[in-house]
């Protein structure tokens, strides 16, 4: 199908109002964003992305390790499958997973013909391991930087094919009508009245809400604005309770928020507590490499046991010539930061990486509400269960990116799948009304700080829970909630959306009343 000619944005009206219309409204410039509006334009329609920062920053552009997929010699989709599936901690919806394992070398093709340059070694993808994985199956590009590569390829491909990018501005609600999403309302910067963009087709793409909690890898708009917005319109969310804890975060102070990527234990290194000591190997039977739950859990362990906020990743068996090479950008940080990983163990600690719950989907991307779909990580497709497998998520971004588009313009017939979105959960999460849960029936007279409830959630919502400290959670989020004014800026959308994805959070732990995975 020929492409349309570019959608542009009408300008603002004299008294500061605009509507926009078209065939695909997509929140926010990720992967799972870019690759949807990609294919939609692909199949003729017109496309408008509404992002509140530009539309090359995301999360995606400081992924890594890279993306798995079972393309290299003696692998297969079936071992990638059971990979996921242990990983998962028994939660892991199999067909789901089938999807995303089977459809992931076609995925991989798709990027390579936009644009995305994956690392070759000797003429043939570079794959490395990570944890969990039973081989070499994930491809990387720039070395340790593929989310780079990913997101400036997609973000460059999107311009000049036409995509309509509304940058700056804050998806504020969703517009619902006759009982199916219909749009979003935005507020952009520096425009005093609202922008209502209009489309039959609304897909949430604005991953996770890792920046609900204190120690995180994420970067400052992971504020979980998608799911909260979802939630708000009707929407099912589930899995909230999992928030996957990446063992390995740079644990330097006054070190901004960074990651060590898995693939650095891929390649030998290994994970040694403040006296020196490995810890891991008695732990699991892949010990560096077990899961990430197993491994954050062994980490958090251990600091307490010798009283350290940290332990370390010692790569000193590889000389500096070859991390220089191989992990770039851990290499060049951890220089800047005053260390030489190539001489001393890199200090490390476990933080806050992926939100594994989201909107609830089926495989076709299609939320419970008409009209309304998600991708990425604001989406819970169930393939990652309770753990998500190292690699997984970049993936998951583009497998069911692209069958949602499918499904968008009727395309997915051969493909099987349910008709129409799925049906609500009989036992769906619901919240109380914050008046109704405040811990002492009164609000707050102050709304809430950021840093504080970053701090609530670390210490009551994050690697260790207890029903006690779930519960007083709950309490003191509903009282924020409530004590919240209307939101006029960025930022304060920004806070009502961690509240709301904290509530859900502590809410759906304490139903859970077990230990799973995250």
């Amino acid at each position: 199908m020929a492409e349309p000619p570019p959608h542009r944005l009408p300008r603002a009206a004299a008294d500061g109002a605009r509507t926009l219309s078209a065939d695909v409204l997509i929140v926010g410039s990720g992967i799972a964003g870019l690759f949807v509006a990609l294919q939609a334009r692909e199949r003729g329609a017109s496309v408008i992305v509404v992002t509140k920062g530009a539309i090359d920053e995301a999360n995606t552009r400081h992924a890594q390790g890279g993306i798995a997929a079972a393309i290299g010699e003696g692998d297969s989709p079936a071992s990638h499958l059971r990979d996921t599936v242990a990983a998962g901690a028994g939660l892991v919806d199999e067909e789901a997973a089938r999807v995303l394992c089977e459809e992931a070398p076609a995925r991989i093709a798709d990027l390579e013909r936009y644009g995305v340059r994956f690392d070759e070694d000797g003429g043939r993808a570079a794959l490395a391991r990570e944890g969990a994985h039973s081989g070499r199956r994930v491809l990387r590009a720039r070395g340790d930087q593929t989310g780079l590569e990913i997101e400036i390829s997609l973000s460059a491909l999107a311009r000049r094919r036409g995509v309509a990018v509304l940058e700056h501005a804050h998806a504020s609600r969703l517009l619902v009508e006759r009982g199916r999403a219909a749009g979003a309302e935005a507020r952009a910067e520096g425009e005093a009245a609202p922008i209502r963009c209009e489309s039959p087709r609304v897909v949430i793409a604005t991953g996770g809400a890792g920046r609900l909690y204190r120690h995180t890898t994420n970067i400052a708009s992971a504020t979980g604005d998608g799911i909260a917005l979802a939630y708000r319109a009707g929407a099912e969310v589930r899995g909230m309770e999992f928030t996957q804890f990446h063992p390995t975060a740079l644990a330097l102070p006054g070190a901004p928020p960074f990651l060590i990527s898995e693939a650095v234990r891929g390649e030998g290194a290994l994970l040694l507590d403040a006296r020196g000591e490995r810890f891991m190997a008695d732990t699991h039977p892949l010990a560096e490499l077990a899961p990430r739950d197993v491994v954050a859990r062994a980490a958090a362990a251990r600091m307490r046991e010798t009283g350290a906020d940290r332990v370390y990743l010692d790569a000193t068996a590889r000389d500096a010539g070859w991390l220089a090479a191989r992990f770039p950008n851990v290499y060049r940080t951890c220089l800047e930061a005053g260390l030489d990983m190539a001489k001393e163990p890199i200090p490390v600690a476990p933080a806050a990486h992926y939100t594994m719950g989201g909107v609830r989907t089926n495989t076709w991307g299609e939320a419970t509400l008409p009209g309304l779909h998600a991708v990425g990580e604001a989406a819970s497709t169930g393939v990652h269960g309770a753990n998500r497998l190292a690699s997984n998520s970049l993936l998951e971004s583009v497998v069911f990116a692209h069958r949602l588009a499918a499904r968008l313009f009727g395309e997915d017939a051969a493909g099987g799948g349910p008709a129409g979105p799925p049906a609500p959960s009989p036992g769906a999460l619901s919240l109380p009304p914050p008046a109704e849960a405040s811990p002492d029936g009164e609000a707050p007279r102050e709304p809430p700080d950021r840093e504080a409830l970053r701090r609530l959630m670390w210490e009551r919502v994050g690697i260790e829970r207890d029903g006690e400290g779930l519960a007083e959670a709950s309490a003191r989020l509903a009282a924020c909630e409530a004590a919240l004014p209307p939101p006029r800026t960025g930022e304060d959308h920004e806070l009502r959306s961690l509240v709301a994805c904290g509530r859900l959070a502590a809410a759906a732990a304490l139903l859970r009343e077990e230990s799973r995975g995250a």
